[in-house]
Formats: C-alpha cells, sequence, structure tokens
C-alpha cells in the first residue's frame, strides 16, 4: 500500500498466499492521504475505530495509535503487519470493542463498518471521549456510506458533512458538539425467542451491536433450531461462529450433560453468546472463546459441531471461512463425530463436505435453506 508515510507491506489473516483480496482498499488510502494534507499533523490520542486488517494503524504508527476492532482476525493481522514492517512493540495499543475506550480522544478516526448497529454502539461508547476540538474523520466505499450513516454521526457526535468521491471511496468530517444531548445507547439488546424453536423456545436472547441480524432471530437460525440433534447424554459440543450463541445454548438445554464450547472470531459475538447463556441458568458445562474457528482445539477431541458459516469478509463474497470451518471440524471431530451445516441452498456445501469427510447427509431442507449433515470416519 502506498501512503505519504512510507509503503508498508500488509496481509490479511490467516496468510494464504492463494488469497487475492487486500488488506486495505481505496478508502484507507484517501483516508491517509487527507491526513497527510491536513495541518497541523494528528496530534493528541488518535484513536482509530475498525480498522480491518491493520492498515491505518500500520500506516499512523509514528503517532503512538489505539486502534478498537471487533474482529479478533483483525487484531491478529494488525499484530503481524505491525511486525512485518518493522514497527517497535507497544507503538500501537490494541483494543477491542469490549474494552473501556481511552479517556481522551483528540483524533477519531472511523473505518465505517457493514453494521449500523455496531456504529452506533461504537460512538455511543467514544463519544464521552470526545472534546470540541476532537478531529473526527470516518472512511469507507461510497457503498457503505449511507444516509443512515451520517444522521448517525450528526445524532451522536455533531454536524457530519462528507466529501467528494474519489476512487469509489468517500471521507465523512464531523465536528464534535459537546451540548448535544445523546440518546441512551440500547445496547446490548435482548428479546424472547418464539415458541416453535425447539429446546430455547420462549428462552432469552441477548445481543451485543454487530452480531448478525441483532435485534430478531434470523430465518436460517430459525430452521437449523428446529432441527438440532437430540441429546447424547453428554460428549463436547461446539458452536462454531457461535454468533449470540443461541444454537448452542439449545445443544446444552436439550442435552445438560454435554460440554459446550462457544467460538467466534468476534468479540462482540462471543460476549452475546456468553450473556445468552447466562441469562437462561443453564446447567452444565460451557467454555467461550474468540478465535480462528477450531485453531488450537485439540485434534479429535470433539463429538458434534454445529454450524451456519457466513459467505462475506466485510464486503467480499468468499468461502474461505466456511472451507476453515469444515476442515477445523474434521480435524476436531472425533471417529464418529457428526458436523451439521446450515446454509442457503446455492452455496452448495454439500460440495465441500464430500470432499472433505467422504460423505454428506441431508437432514431436513426448505425452498431456500437445507440442513447437512457429515460423519468423520
Amino acid at each position: 500500500m502506498t501512503t505519504p508515510w512510507g509503503e508498508p507491506e500488509l496481509s490479511r489473516f490467516p496468510e494464504d498466499p492463494r488469497d487475492r483480496l487486500r488488506a486495505w482498499d481505496a478508502s484507507d488510502e484517501y483516508l491517509l492521504r487527507h491526513l497527510a494534507d491536513r495541518r497541523p499533523a494528528p496530534s493528541g490520542t488518535v484513536v482509530v475505530v475498525g480498522d480491518r486488517w491493520g492498515a491505518l494503524v500500520t500506516a499512523l504508527a509514528v503517532y503512538r495509535p489505539t486502534q478498537i476492532t471487533d474482529s479478533w482476525l483483525g487484531q491478529e493481522a494488525t499484530r503481524a503487519n505491525l511486525a512485518r514492517n518493522g514497527v517497535e512493540p507497544g507503538a500501537v495499543r490494541l483494543l477491542t470493542t469490549q474494552d473501556a475506550p481511552p479517556e481522551r480522544i483528540d483524533v477519531l478516526l472511523v473505518r465505517v463498518p457493514k453494521s449500523l448497529a455496531l456504529l452506533e454502539d461504537q460512538l455511543l461508547r467514544l463519544a464521552p471521549s470526545v472534546h470540541a476540538d476532537t478531529v473526527v474523520v470516518g472512511t469507507g466505499m461510497v457503498k457503505e456510506i449511507h444516509t443512515s450513516t451520517l444522521k448517525l454521526f450528526e445524532r451522536i457526535l455533531g454536524p457530519t458533512r462528507t466529501s467528494l468521491a474519489e476512487r469509489k471511496a468517500r471521507l465523512i468530517f464531523c465536528t464534535p458538539d459537546p451540548s448535544l444531548v445523546r440518546p441512551p445507547n440500547p445496547w446490548p439488546y435482548r428479546y424472547t425467542l418464539p415458541e416453535d424453536v425447539g429446546a430455547v423456545s420462549g428462552r432469552t436472547v441477548v445481543n451485543h451491536a454487530g452480531v448478525f441480524c441483532a435485534d430478531r432471530l434470523d430465518i436460517g437460525t430459525r430452521f437449523f433450531l428446529r432441527h438440532l440433534p437430540g441429546g447424547r447424554g453428554g460428549g463436547r459440543v461446539v458452536d462454531l461462529g457461535c454468533g449470540n450463541g443461541v444454537v448452542g445454548t439449545a445443544a446444552a438445554l436439550a442435552d445438560p450433560k454435554a460440554e459446550v464450547l462457544f467460538v467466534d472470531e468476534s468479540f462482540q459475538a462471543v460476549a452475546s453468546a456468553q450473556d445468552t447463556y447466562r441469562a437462561n441458568d443453564v446447567s452444565g458445562h460451557a467454555e467461550f472463546r474468540v478465535g480462528d474457528g477450531l485453531a488450537g482445539v485439540p485434534a479429535g477431541s470433539v463429538d458434534l459441531v454445529l454450524n451456519n458459516p457466513p459467505f462475506h469478509s466485510h464486503q467480499a463474497t468468499t468461502d474461505a471461512t466456511a472451507w476453515r470451518m469444515f476442515t477445523g471440524a474434521r480435524r476436531t471431530l472425533r471417529p464418529g463425530g457428526e458436523l451439521w451445516v446450515v446454509g442457503n441452498r446455492h452455496l452448495g456445501h454439500h460440495v465441500k463436505l464430500r470432499r472433505l469427510f467422504g460423505n454428506s447427509e441431508v437432514v431436513a431442507s426448505d425452498p431456500k435453506f437445507v440442513i447437512l449433515r457429515a460423519v468423520r470416519r
């Protein structure tokens, strides 16, 4: 990536030489050019929110910025990119969206996330640290910045305007208004599940901002919940890509003797899963882990993996995450262990499962979704 501060070498995480997706885009470059042209130069406490793969903080490391991210993969990419470019340890402070933000922010840079709810939550959490002289600049691709995005900045921080588009990217300029009366933060959001979703019928869900379908039960998960395998009298179960944890909670309720591992790469998701599990007073043993799928889980140690894999990485459509999840499941399942997957019919997950496991069985289907079962031989 070419920047006014040099040309850092950047990569996504985990690194894959076959992956043609870059670790930055035109909106990152636009923001960096703007900061270089701006006078005076950034000073004081610089906070970068939503830096997807560490491109921004790597370029701005001379200012000793703080990065705030919801992505464990993004944070690991940042660590790797900082080391790759010879940035001294400690030059960049790495925080998650669940951590308390700095008490004072002098420069706030926001990479607009896909989730408007996550943007709302983060701006509300950061607003008390912003003062009248704070420089606030957002960035994103044109297709990511909507009227609702600008209204959110304006409602929470102050008057907002946008730049002209360059290479399909746009900047957001916000002037903080300390006298603004802000609304209370609505996140995390709680709701009661319907009565037709198996073991979790009528139970409570807790969603932190940014979790997929945060204000209601999505139709794919609803379909999955109606067809989950029954209790097996114990064993180790993984809710892989757990989101709000409702699938793993259902498994724990159906089989109190089971040990359930909830894992997701989103800090917001794992916090949601933990709160959902606790809100329902589930007995049994549960573990909550933020990380890259089943990496770090011992081989042959799992009896059942439940999975609703994503098919997007930010704005890009890709099956790379699903493939890593499936290969991780095959490695960690015991002989006879099962992977249950729900997905849109058109994604063709059965092809991948047959290639990996040598088998794939349809458990249930409707016009939009299919639930597949693969057995580790």
